[in-house]
């Protein structure tokens, strides 16, 4: 009997915080390439990238980020601010996000109610040359966060002042059939610092 050919793997599209360096993912994605074909995805005006004058708000993010995204569905994992655009993304372009990994993000929601810190006046004293529309952004995603179809792996440390425990548990209450892990004494960059837990979590969910 023939057998069917093999399904090709789904792209692994990796989004950045508000460092916007598309090298933040990259210790977690060689650990998963086995996986997929990986996409590292950087921001134009970030991490020493040339600005792009199209691009002057979140919003303006969000279309490019979308509009290079790899043909089909795909994997979507993202960091911090990154998992503001990776909501967003599941939100209203579901047949494009198969599966969902937010780690030490707002997704959108109001961290500073759920006890996280301003990240921001440090952030632009550190960075005085990035675009400020990343800072000054207030997207609220809410109270469409039920809306989420895509299944949900939340990584979250219990030790981040920037985006605490309280916010993941927040999203895994709001975000239908979301799976909460914590990674014990992480950084706020804990998916970069510690890739072999966090590319094991994502190995385990990703299936």
């Amino acid at each position: 009997m023939a057998t069917s050919p093999r399904r090709p793997a789904e792209p692994l599209v990796f989004l950045p915080g508000a460092a916007g360096s598309a090298a933040f993912w990259r210790p977690v994605a060689d650990r998963l390439a086995d996986l997929g074909p990986v996409h590292l995805v950087g921001y134009p005006g970030f991490a020493g990238a040339p600005r792009d004058p199209e691009v002057r708000s979140l919003d303006d993010l969000y279309r490019r980020v979308l509009a290079g995204l790899p043909p089909g569905p795909c994997r979507l994992v993202a960091q911090s601010m990154g998992g503001v655009l990776a909501t967003r993304l599941a939100l209203e372009a579901p047949e494009r996000v198969s599966r969902l990994v937010l780690a030490a993000t707002s997704g959108g929601v109001d961290v500073a109610r759920l006890g996280g810190a301003d990240w921001r006046p440090e952030y632009l004293a550190e960075r005085p040359d990035v675009p400020d529309w990343f800072v000054r952004d207030r997207t609220d995603l809410d109270p469409r966060l039920g809306e989420v179809r895509a299944p949900c792996l939340l990584l979250w440390s219990d030790a981040d002042p920037v985006s605490p425990l309280a916010v993941g548990r927040h999203l895994a209450s709001r975000i239908p059939g979301s799976r909460l892990v914590t990674v014990a004494g992480g950084t706020h960059a804990f998916a970069s610092e510690r890739p072999d837990e966090v590319a094991t979590a994502i190995r385990a969910f990703l299936g």
